[in-house]
């Protein structure tokens, strides 16, 4: 004999609701007792149904109104119910006792003005298996949940999920208003089976329509509409649907961004799309700021403008202060400004302009240099990111030999893939950065190529990612001029917060003599290494320890001659919900006669 499914047993609770209006209020008795008993259920399906009852939730808060425990009481059998099929159970037997008597069997009217035991008792019976596990038509492509399979355990999520996948299926391959038609689930309690056959209505292959966009303030309409791409008369893809409002929001200009697919096809099984703008605030600036022991303090903030003229050009004023109070080195100085215009000169592509001024030190050496460029950024999907543009720097630089100036035109090109979960506390995922910058000097500056490459990889272990272990690799060269005659800010300098912890700040680099005088600059080529790992003591308190090492070198592709040196430490992490306050203490492990460092700064270390 076959028992044909109809639905999930739900609990009247609005009648109950209804007849507390009509109960005198009495003195309220806390629930002294709940036993909660499934002896047969293994300990996962004991776990889901607990977290299903609400009575086991009404316990825990301490809930003490009669009330609220007996409405509790009976709206977990539809609860509980709904819990045996999710994990394919069928024919199983649920009593809920209140102070002895069946939940079930309590009139409304009737509801007791105290309560000081429920006990709820579920014998789950068998485990149901699917005899078929059917779906009809599905699209080309599709992919079925795994757990719905013949003779696997035949879970009501299974089915559900099985819907929504054939329904999706559809939906990618064109067809917007997919649907189930109708589902045929039989259970035969004689061999613990359920027969599940799902019925698809596909509708017809549809193309965009139109696209209505409405709660735009300050934006153009031409420009709103070329930074969206909206793919009109294109056959319809959720993934591109997708794009549009990824589009919309990777221009900073907008809070919310909120689409919505007409209700039904339009003329020539058209489908029209509706989007709700809400603008974002015009104006931004925040600010930063780290301390080491022997960088000093350093102190950076920007002022932000997310729509300049009406078409999203957003405007971004950068400035910093650095190494104040630092041992040996000056007081720094930056200054920049760049204007990005999205959807420039294609709808998937950026256009920016940039002018930069600093001052710097690098080992004994004084920097002072000004920088204009232009160039494009591309997106490649949701991960992969391209930029490149053509730079013109000026650059002086005051050694300890004499003072020499720079000149160079140069073409950097990076590619970068990122697919970390958060940028400031990432627990999985991995980050890779690779920059190619040909150059060309002018006057006594060489002429030749700069490479960068940094590969991070986070791997999150244990309940709640409680342990991450992060890794780094970094590397670079410079193939071309003799180290004099290479752009002193294309030069590598290893020792600090960015690279090795536990070193003084930019404390290895090469050595070069000019004359009489012999002084420490940048290298030609750098490697860095660098492990965390992290754990979370508390939600809010984190513990790390790390290892890190640096290489630099005076020729191009780790050539010539070169050293190594290290540190490692311990830090402390307080997560403030947005980011980690970070507080690293390092020592020197070899290669460096540097004392106790120590950093603090926003985010994690990378």
């Amino acid at each position: 004999m076959s028992v044909r499914l109809k639905g999930v047993i739900r609990g009247t609770i609005g009648a109950l609701s209804g007849a507390a209006l009509l109960v005198c209020p009495v003195p309220a008795l806390s629930l002294e007792r709940l036993v909660f008993s499934a002896p047969a259920a293994s300990p996962e399906l004991l776990k889901s149904l607990q977290a299903s009852s609400l009575s086991v939730q009404a316990k825990a808060d301490g809930e003490t109104d009669p009330l609220s425990l007996f409405a509790a009481a009976r709206a977990d059998y539809g609860r509980l119910v709904g819990a045996l099929y999710s994990e394919g159970y069928y024919s199983g037997v649920i009593h809920i006792l209140v102070d002895g008597r069946e939940a079930a069997e309590i009139a409304p009217l009737e509801a007791p003005t105290s309560i000081r035991e429920i006990r709820i008792e579920v014998q789950p019976g068998p485990l149901f298996r699917f005899s078929a596990a059917r779906m009809k038509p599905y699209a080309k492509g599709t992919e079925l949940p795994s757990d719905y399979r013949d003779t696997l355990p035949a879970k009501s999520a299974a089915i559900v999920a099985a819907a929504s996948a054939g329904v999706e299926g559809w939906r990618n391959t064109g067809h917007p208003k997919a649907d189930v038609a109708g589902q045929d689930i039989v259970a035969d309690h004689r061999s613990a089976t359920v027969a599940s056959e799902i019925v698809l209505e596909p509708g017809p292959l549809a193309r965009f329509g139109t696209i209505r966009m409405t709660g735009q303030e300050r934006m153009k309409e031409r420009r709103l509409a070329k930074i969206a791409g909206f793919p009109t008369g294109e056959i319809y893809s959720p993934a591109e649907l997708k794009k549009v409002a990824a589009r919309l929001r990777d221009t900073g200009v907008f809070r919310s961004v909120a689409v919505s697919e007409a209700d039904a096809l339009g003329p020539g099984d058209t489908l029209d799309v509706d989007v709700v703008l809400v603008e974002e605030k015009l104006r931004r600036f925040g600010f930063g700021a780290e301390l080491s022991s022997t960088e000093g303090l350093n102190l950076s903030g920007y002022w932000l403008h997310r729509n300049l003229f009406g078409g999203a050009e957003r405007l971004r004023v950068d400035g910093a202060v650095t190494q104040i109070g630092s041992s040996g080195n000056a007081v720094g100085y930056s200054l920049g400004a760049r204007i990005d215009r999205p959807a420039t000169p294609v709808t998937d592509a950026s256009a920016f302009l940039a002018f930069g001024m600093d001052k710097s030190e690098l080992f004994a050496t004084t920097l002072t240099s000004t920088e204009f460029s232009f160039g494009l950024t591309r997106g490649f999907g949701d991960y992969l990111h391209a930029e490149a543009g053509l730079s013109y720097a000026s650059i002086n630089a005051d050694y300890p030999f004499g003072a020499r100036s720079y000149e160079r035109l140069a073409l950097p090109v990076s590619l970068t893939w990122d697919k970390r979960d958060n940028v400031l506390d990432t627990a999985h995922g991995y980050y890779l950065q690779t920059v190619a910058t040909p150059f060309l000097g002018f006057g006594r500056t060489g002429s030749g190529i700069r490479l960068s490459g940094d590969l991070r990889g986070y791997r999150g272990l244990g309940t709640d990612d409680r342990l991450v272990l992060a890794g780094r690799m970094q590397f670079g060269t410079v193939v071309g001029p003799a180290l004099l005659d290479t752009p002193p800010d294309y030069l590598f300098a290893s020792g600090g917060g960015g690279t090795v912890r536990g070193q003084p700040y930019q404390s290895l680099g090469s050595t070069i003599t000019q004359g009489a005088v012999t002084t420490t600059t940048g290298g030609m080529s750098f490697a860095g290494l660098t492990g965390e790992a992290r754990f979370a003591v508390t939600d809010t308190i984190g513990a790390v320890a790390f290892y890190d090492a640096g290489f630099i070198s005076d020729a191009e592709l780790m050539g010539g001659t070169g050293r190594w040196h290290s540190g490692a430490g311990i830090g402390a992490r307080y997560n403030t919900g947005i980011g980690p306050i970070r507080l690293d203490i390092g020592v020197p492990v070899s290669g460096g006669s540097g004392g106790v460092q120590f950093y603090i700064g926003i985010g994690q270390a990378f």
